[in-house]
This record gives structure tokens, C-alpha cells and sequence, in this order.
């Protein structure tokens, strides 16, 4: 899976955003918290549900079932406004 390239990031004030741009300007302003951004970044490359999971368990200090959940979470939202190509 992939962000779409019709989404663009986009940080203010440490504050990630995803930004529908062209066909996609009517979809949904995405505003996150620092693991979103963290996860944008990744899916910026071609890339799986699990090794962000792997890549978000080397970043931060949590639970993996935590981290899988959130990662679902986030991918889920994303899948929802259409910005992941699967």
C-alpha cells in the first residue's frame, strides 16, 4: 500500500496534515498527532501493514498490540477518504 499521490503532507507547528489536492480537493482535511505523521511519512513508499507496525515498534515504546491498533486505526481513516492505494 501507498499514500495516494493526490494527498499531500504537510506540518505546522509540529502538527502533521494531509492535504487533498486536484480530483481528490473535495475529500477530507486530515489533521494528526505525531504518529500519523510518522506513518505518512512511510507510506510516502510502496510499504505494509506490518512493517509499519514493525517501523512505529522501533520508534516508540509501547505494547505491539497497541501499536497494531493504532496503525489499523490510522489506515483505516486513511482508506476511508480514499488516500491509500492498496
Amino acid at each position: 500500500m501507498k499514500l495516494k499521490s493526490n494527498f499531500l503532507t504537510h506540518s505546522i507547528d509540529d502538527t502533521p496534515y494531509l492535504v487533498p489536492v486536484g480530483a481528490s480537493a473535495g475529500s477530507e482535511l486530515v489533521r494528526g498527532n505525531k504518529t500519523t505523521g510518522f506513518l505518512l511519512e512511510l507510506l510516502k513508499e510502496e510499504t505494509g501493514e506490518e512493517a509499519l507496525v514493525d517501523a512505529m515498534c522501533r520508534k516508540y515504546d509501547a505494547p505491539r498490540q497497541t501499536i497494531a491498533a493504532d496503525v489499523r486505526r490510522i489506515l483505516d481513516t486513511l482508506r476511508s477518504i480514499g488516500a491509500i492505494e492498496e
